[in-house]
């Protein structure tokens, strides 16, 4: 026997309204952010600190997923063309995909997970312990001193990461398809040049700037409004990744059908 669960009218109009309050909320976030950031100057070394973070501590991480999703990619690509196509087109299908796709996308992904979870704990924490409004009695403005570093950190580095994550994973699958599929260099350099575009690289790499801005404005609006202790702390790391993934996969669309639309 099927169970239907049934909503009351009133709680699906508290989601809806308290969707919408989190909306404008972040708009207004968002607001005070780009208010703020004439002082980043002022908080140059902070910036470079989180750059640090996001960026230079994250490399293994992208090398690793981008490196097996490349060798994924050319076994991917070999088995669906089925023989249907020469293997000199194999360089360019590794490539083409990777750049306008699997780097930009997979990347923000896994620092949706890593960085925006850890954005959102930390500033969540500093909120329950009252440090947020300490700042605020010292007449520090908490959004220039915490927001402003931490988003224009990940525009910077999401970016780099995914250049990163393009020529490990190109360099992967030309391994693979070497060693595996006999696919000489000249073959695979061939599909490369004939094929592949200035607007497949910069394509990626404005997803990623996209991208960067969601991973850090999200996980920073959920920290810097945590409620309710370590349990709320929990609550918003959870919300700011699962926002953040969403957020991605729908903005890939958009800029995917503005710039090849």
């Amino acid at each position: 026997m099927i169970r239907i669960i049934t909503y009351p009218i009133s709680s699906i109009g508290s989601i809806i309204i308290r969707t919408i309050q989190d909306f404008g909320r972040y708009f207004i976030f968002l607001g005070m952010t780009i208010k703020s950031l004439g002082k980043v100057g002022k908080r140059i070394h902070l910036t470079f600190m989180q750059m640090q973070k996001i960026g230079v501590e994250s490399i293994p991480l992208v090398a690793i997923t981008s490196a097996f999703t490349g060798m994924v990619t050319a076994v991917q690509a070999t088995y669906q063309t089925g023989g249907l196509l020469p293997y000199r087109y194999l360089g360019a299908m590794i490539t083409k995909s990777t750049m306008i796709e699997l780097a930009p996308v997979l990347t923000a992904l896994v620092m949706a997970g890593k960085i925006g979870a850890s954005l959102a704990a930390e500033l969540g924490t500093m909120r329950v312990t009252d440090q947020i409004d300490a700042l605020e009695v010292l007449a520090i403005n908490p959004y220039d001193y915490l927001v402003v570093p931490r988003i224009i950190a990940g525009i910077i580095m999401l970016p780099v990461l995914t250049i990163f994550a393009n020529l490990f994973g190109i360099l992967s699958g030309y391994l693979v398809s070497v060693s595996l599929y006999r696919v000489t260099t000249a073959e695979f350099l061939f599909g490369i040049r004939s094929f592949i575009t200035p607007v497949d690289f910069w394509s990626g790499i404005v997803k990623a700037v996209v991208f960067g801005m969601i991973i850090t404005s999200v996980g920073c609006f959920q920290g810097f409004f945590a409620r309710g202790g370590a349990e709320g702390v929990g609550k918003v790391t959870t919300r700011a990744v699962v926002i953040s993934s969403i957020l991605i996969l729908v903005t890939d669309f958009i800029v995917a059908a503005v710039i090849f639309g």
